[in-house]
This record gives structure tokens, sequence and C-alpha cells, in this order.
């Protein structure tokens, strides 16, 4: 850490709460820390779809990694499912939540690897009124994953990141749909119901809608079963069902279902 440098760039960040250069003043002082290609924060709430607070896409990537991802694919992002479960707030791998074969997963090789990444990090926020704000650093997939000792220098600052985001963001419960009058029941499970209840409900048994989730979420038949108390053979032969009834024979084909269905 050049000590300098960073403590110069945390009174930018300070002196800047409250406006607009917030976010890119706070992702320049962590740069101080150690390197990333890219930096994006969104802030989740239940069953409203992520706000962009902030990024530094270029054009051709942000319509991958903010566009494409507000359209659906958040509903399998482990991020997006950490914020929304109440976790401590903190520094976290990507990793961390990844369940056993997210990067087998349709949603990581049809959707993730198209974000060219090397590893993502985030800082978890929590605001007032259930949100949670993500503040995302990536590397992309020429670079190297975070090291440790990178790692536990971002670690080290988290709760500066945390007091100046709160700061910063704790109005942000207006943007959402219904506003601070907004029913404050956890709706994580309301979401994830109305996406998943619906997707293929004319032809596939609620058992079947279960099997269609933790697939795409990233879990193996032998986690799904352990989850849905059958055994692994019995989500396969589910799994079979599943893509006979929808006529297709892949996970791939399955995800794509899933996101037309969201459309």
């Amino acid at each position: 850490m050049n000590g300098s440098a960073w403590y110069g760039r945390l009174a930018a960040v300070i002196a800047s709460i409250g406006s607009p250069q917030f976010p890119e003043e706070l992702v320049g002082a962590l740069r101080e820390l150690t390197p990333f290609d890219y930096s994006v924060m969104f802030a989740y709430k239940g069953e409203s779809p992520p706000l962009d607070l902030y990024d530094d896409f270029p054009a051709n990537k942000r319509r991958v990694f903010v566009t494409m991802y507000q359209e659906g694919p958040y509903l399998l992002d482990p991020f997006f499912l950490a914020a929304n479960s109440g976790i401590e707030p903190g520094l976290y791998r990507l990793r961390d939540f990844a369940p056993d074969r997210f990067y087998q997963s349709e949603y990581f090789r049809s959707y993730y690897v198209r974000t060219g990444l090397a590893e993502e990090i985030g800082y978890f926020v929590d605001l007032p009124e259930g949100v949670t704000a993500v503040v995302s650093l990536m590397r992309a997939d020429q670079s190297t994953a975070f090291s440790a000792r990178e790692f536990r220098e971002l670690s080290s600052v988290e709760p500066v990141v945390r007091a100046a985001a709160r700061q910063q963001w704790s109005g942000l419960n207006s943007r959402f749909e219904g506003g601070a009058g907004a029913d404050e029941t956890p709706s994580i499970r309301r979401h994830i119901d109305h996406a998943f209840r619906n997707f293929g409900r004319n032809v596939l048994t609620p058992r079947e809608r279960d099997v269609v989730e933790y697939v795409l979420k990233g879990y193996s038949s032998e986690a799904i079963g352990k989850i849905l108390s059958i055994s692994p053979g019995t989500v396969r032969i589910h799994r079979k069902n599943i893509y006979a009834k929808l006529g297709i024979n892949s996970q791939g084909a399955l995800f794509s279902h899933f996101i037309k269905a969201l459309g």
C-alpha cells in the first residue's frame, strides 16, 4: 500500500460524499491498494431489479455486465442471492457463495463466461430499509485472481468503505419500486418464486420447478437431493422428465427458456 497516496485519495472520497463523484473517487482510492480492471456498484432490494449505481465498463462490456444482467440473469447471481439473504457486511469473493456446480452451471457458461472475468470480489454494505449495496472489483481473464495478500489489504479498509457508502446511499430505498412505505417483509423468496413457479407452469409439476431452480443456480444432483430430501437418482429422473416436457435436450436450452420466460 502506498500510504500517502491512499490517504490522499481517501480525503477525496470523504469530500465527495453526497455528490455524483463519490463512486469514482472510491474506486480511485481502492486502486491505490491493488490494481483491478473494472468496477460496478449495484444496489439490491428483494423483488426489484438491481440498481446500477456506478460502473466503469466500456460500452460493449456494459451491455453484458449491466443491461443483460438486469434483464434476468441477476436472479441466478450468487451475489444477488447473498445480498438478499441477510449476509453480514464485509468483503467476499464470488466463490464464497457459489453452489457446488456453479462453474459448470448454464448461468456460468451461457452468461458469466461472457463477462470475461478472472475473478470478482465485492464489498457488501447494509443500508437502511433492507437495501444492500455491493461494490464489486473485477479482474479480466488476462489478469490473475486477487492474491491472499491483496484480499487482506482490501479487507483492511472495509470499515471505511462501508461507512462512506452508508453516508452516500442512505436514501436508496426511495429509488426502488414501492419506496419507503413498501412492505418490508423479506421478498427474495417471493421474487424467486414468481420467476420459477411461473416457468413451465402449464407442463411442469411443482417439484420439477423446484429442480429447475436449483439446476439453474448451479447445484449438483447430490446437492439438490439433500435440499429437497430426495435421492440424487430421483433428481436425475426429474431432470429427464423436465427436458422431455419442454422439448429440449440440454441445460443450455433450459437456461435459454428461463431467460425468455422472464422477458
